[in-house]
């Protein structure tokens, strides 16, 4: 059965070649209205005319060749610039790059300690820390910041208790450098504030919450000096200034081996923290040497006990003890008063600061007699048993002299005249040193100055004089009357205290010495070069001065019997003396002396103690300094273990019957 076929249906013919069924319009389909078909004779990929249409595409080299040559300058460029940098100014770009990138740290040498003579701590050292910075990384360029050293300052102003202006300036002063010191000798615990500041500032840093301006602030360790004892021998010892260095006494004496060698330390660094992988290269610090004193911390102090307190008492403008060793010449002991503090100098008188004890000159008085009756003595112009005649005046060049007390005519040995301290006595037995008033003053000064006057001690302290003596050829008429007996020369009190030395070492001055020792930072001990030695007198005239000196103690016509001693044979001078005002220049007050040995039969200390302008109570040098001696020297023997030698004093006669 076959299915009516549908009219609709296209009834598959003959095939017509591809190209033909492409190109005519199918079969049955009809156009729809609007839409474009070929015209009408023109068939698909024929131009007008039935030619074929054929697609070209672009030459790509022109494109090519412009890419190239693009490439081709950015390249060179390149290889210009880096010629420049690596080649040209390769030195230049690297001394920018290391601006920020190295920092220098100074490694400070530790300063060596100063000791007493048993090796006790004087001075020495703590840690502490110079607090720094680098002014050069708070600049706006590498702050990225206007007011960064404004913002540092206000941060480390309450740490340091320093004024936050003087800390900005110090940032701003100089913007390119990469170290300036803000604070000097500060405590352990005030970095570790800085460093926990700087900590979290760095933690707000790394959340964006602004700028570490505290990046370049950074410490140098900085030991500072500490004084164990306060104010004990703060004159001898000095003080180290803010810059570390000694500024006085054996502080600034010494400086160069105390301090020491600094060292130094080139770390590179990011942010103001060093890198952990960076370059270093580190030169090490030499410690300072370690000064050995020859004081005794404990007669030190009896000393300046003993002289605060009776300068107090005195109400006086200032006093000074001196001991020494009469076997060595080595001080013991060197104290003033009033004195000062060494750990904060702030607080301190300037009057106070120093070492009145050598850096004051003043004309002696009668303690000065010694040095008079040692060149008579030496001289054979008299004995100590030579008589005297004392009158109560002296006229002699134009003026009439006089001793401390109206008096009757006294009849006097010469040791009575040592004794009972006449001015007039000494006067007329120096008179016999010479025929001629030249030829007496010209001796009598090669003795003064062979006891050490108007020459250095040989300590070289800072400050120290040498004291005043001219040459006799310029005395005044007056003069060659008045040396004798103390006016019209000066000394300080060591050199004084040297004087009696002298005489209890049997007539041979040794130097007086300070610094047993230096001991460096291996522990080798240098002792210091021995002391200069000098023949003044003979030890026969030594001893017989010695046994002069004794009735000044023990009798009791002499001016110095509260200088005794109970179980020690004491010989001593005393000294009173009109004090030439340091303001005014003119004479105004006195100056109470005592100066001697003990035992006075086997010396082993000698004490010398002066106040000068005391205002309340007696101002007569055995009044005054007397017990102060007696204080020093009683503490100083049982101190050092010297016993009494036993004997009984020699109590040369001081006086004569006339006629006989």
């Amino acid at each position: 059965m076959t299915r009516p076929q549908d009219p609709r249906r296209r009834v598959p013919g003959p095939a017509a070649p591809r190209g033909d069924r492409d190109r005519r319009p199918r079969q049955g389909a009809q156009r729809r209205p609007g839409e474009r078909g070929p015209r009408p004779g023109a068939q698909r990929g024929e131009r007008p005319g039935g030619a074929p249409a054929q697609l070209r595409l672009g030459s790509p080299r022109p494109r090519l060749r412009l890419i190239s040559l693009g490439l081709t300058l950015v390249m060179l460029a390149f290889v210009v610039r880096l010629l420049q940098v690596q080649a040209v100014d390769a030195s230049a770009y690297a001394a920018k790059a290391n601006v920020n990138r190295y920092i220098p740290v100074k490694l400070s040498a530790e300063r060596g300690s100063i000791t007493d003579r048993d090796g006790v701590n004087l001075a020495t050292t703590v840690d502490a820390y110079d607090i720094t910075a680098a002014p050069d990384l708070l600049t706006p360029r590498n702050a990225k910041m206007k007011d960064a050293p404004r913002q540092a300052a206000a941060l480390l102003a309450p740490i340091l208790g320093k004024n936050e202006a003087d800390l900005e300036k110090k940032l701003t002063d100089n913007p390119k450098s990469q170290y300036v010191v803000l604070a000097r000798q500060q405590s352990p615990r005030v970095w570790n504030q800085i460093k926990d500041l700087k900590n979290n500032l760095d933690d707000a840093a790394a959340k964006g919450k602004g700028t570490n301006v505290l990046a370049g602030v950074n410490r140098e360790s900085h030991s500072k000096r500490v004084y164990p004892g306060g104010d004990l021998a703060a004159g001898i010892l000095g003080f180290v200034g803010a810059d570390g260095r000694g500024a006085a006494g054996i502080e600034q004496q010494l400086n160069k081996k105390l301090a020491g060698k600094d060292g130094k330390r080139v770390y590179a660094q990011s942010g103001g923290h060093q890198v952990p992988t960076g370059d270093v290269s580190e030169k090490p610090a030499v410690p300072g040497n370690d000064v050995e004193l020859t004081i005794d911390r404990d007669i030190q102090w009896a000393a300046q006990s003993a002289i605060s307190d009776q300068v107090k008492k005195s109400q006086a403008d200032r006093g000074y003890v001196v001991v020494q060793d009469t076997r060595t010449g080595r001080l013991l002991a060197m104290a003033n008063a009033p004195g000062f503090d060494p750990n904060d100098i702030s607080t301190a008188d300037g009057d106070a600061l120093g070492n009145a004890a050598v850096s004051d000159a003043y004309e002696p008085g009668s303690v000065s007699k010694l040095m008079s009756m040692a060149a008579v003595l030496q001289e054979g112009a008299a004995r100590w048993n030579t008589q005297v005649e004392v009158p109560n005046r002296l006229p002699r060049a134009g003026r009439a002299f006089a001793d401390d007390i109206d008096h009757p005519t006294w009849y006097l040995t010469l040791n009575g005249v040592l004794a009972k301290s006449s001015n007039i006595g000494t006067i007329l037995a120096t008179e016999q040193l010479g025929k001629t008033e030249k030829q007496k003053n010209r001796i009598l000064y090669s003795y003064l100055r062979q006891f050490g006057i108007g020459q250095p001690t040989g300590l070289g302290l800072p400050g120290e004089t040498p004291g005043i003596l001219a040459k006799p050829q310029s005395w005044s008429p007056t003069q060659g009357y008045t040396i004798p007996f103390g006016q019209g020369l000066s000394l300080n009190a060591v050199q004084a205290a040297s004087v009696y030395s002298t005489v209890a070492n049997g007539g041979q001055r040794i130097a007086p010495s300070l610094v047993r020792g230096t001991r460096g930072p291996g522990g080798d001990f240098t002792p210091a070069p021995e002391p200069k030695k000098t023949r003044v007198v003979s030890p026969k005239t030594a001893k017989t001065l010695a046994e002069m000196l004794e009735s000044v103690v023990d009798n009791q016509e002499g001016t110095g019997t509260k200088a005794k001693i109970p179980g020690y044979l004491v010989a001593g001078k005393t000294g009173t003396s009109n004090r030439v005002d340091p303001k005014s220049g003119r004479y105004h007050g006195y100056t109470a002396s005592f100066a001697g040995f003990a035992p006075a039969d086997k010396p082993r200390l000698t004490v010398y103690c002066a106040v000068q302008n005391p205002t309340r109570g007696s101002y007569f040098g055995g009044q005054v300094c007397g017990p102060v001696y007696k204080k020093v020297m009683e503490f100083a023997l049982k101190s050092l273990q010297v016993p009494p030698t036993g004997k009984q004093p020699k109590r040369l006669p001081v006086s004569y019957s006339p006629g006989q």
